[in-house]
This record gives structure tokens, C-alpha cells and sequence, in this order.
């Protein structure tokens, strides 16, 4: 079965597609190695996704026909991450959620860095 409809079936993706583009941008390896959207797998290969920072790994036990259910994904691969890895995975989770309840959610908006510059030019005209 192809890597990018592997991925799919075991629910590691949403769709079929944002599978093949993350086997695109690079995010997928195969038994080590980063890998096209067409590669063939078996029984046994190691599979790695990139997530954040991180790199997630699973090990395929049995190869599915076709996208099973969200109960059976467990008799199909088992995660070989690194604890310390998923323990940065939590961290770096922790930390978006803090910033999304204190208001900060990504980049600042034009108005919100115009507004930062002015502060801080204010600053240092009082330092002056």
C-alpha cells in the first residue's frame, strides 16, 4: 500500500490529500528515510511524522484494506516516540494554550505593531 494512503487509513491524516502533501513537504520518512507520497510499505516499517519539532514514530504490525475505525488503530501500529520528545510535544501545547487565553494568537496585526512601535518610541522619549 502507498505511504500516503497508509497514513490515511490509520487516521495519522484528516484526508487522503493532506497526506500526500505532507509526503510532499517532506514530513513523512520511512524506515529512516524521507519519502515520496507513492512508496510502497509492509509489515514491520517504521514510520515517522513530523510534528512540530518532533518527529513521531510508529511501527506498522498489520496492514490495513482500507481506513479503519478510530478503535482499531491500536492492533495496527504501536508509537515508538521518545518519551522526552512527547514531553515537548505537551510543553510546546501547554504554552499555545496559555498565549491563546491571554489573547496572544500569533503574529500582531499592522494596527497592533504600529501601536507597540509608538509605545516604544514613547519609552525611549522619556528616557531621553
Amino acid at each position: 500500500m502507498r505511504i500516503d494512503k497508509l497514513i490515511w487509513c490509520l487516521r495519522l491524516f484528516k484526508t487522503r490529500s493532506i497526506a500526500t502533501k505532507a509526503c510532499n513537504d517532506l514530513k513523512v520518512r520511512l524506515n529512516g528515510e524521507l519519502t515520496k507520497a507513492s512508496k510502497e510499505t509492509r509489515c514491520g516499517d517504521e514510520i515517522g511524522l513530523k510534528n512540530g519539532p518532533v518527529w513521531r514514530s510508529y511501527k506498522l504490525l498489520l496492514m490495513p484494506k482500507s481506513r479503519i475505525g478510530a478503535k482499531l488503530v491500536s492492533e495496527h501500529i504501536t508509537e515508538t516516540t521518545d518519551w522526552k520528545d512527547l514531553e515537548l510535544l505537551e510543553i510546546i501545547a501547554k504554552q499555545n494554550q496559555q498565549n491563546r487565553t491571554q489573547g496572544i494568537v500569533g503574529r500582531p496585526t499592522k494596527k497592533s505593531r504600529r501601536d507597540i512601535d509608538r509605545f516604544l518610541q514613547e519609552g525611549e522619549q522619556e528616557t531621553d
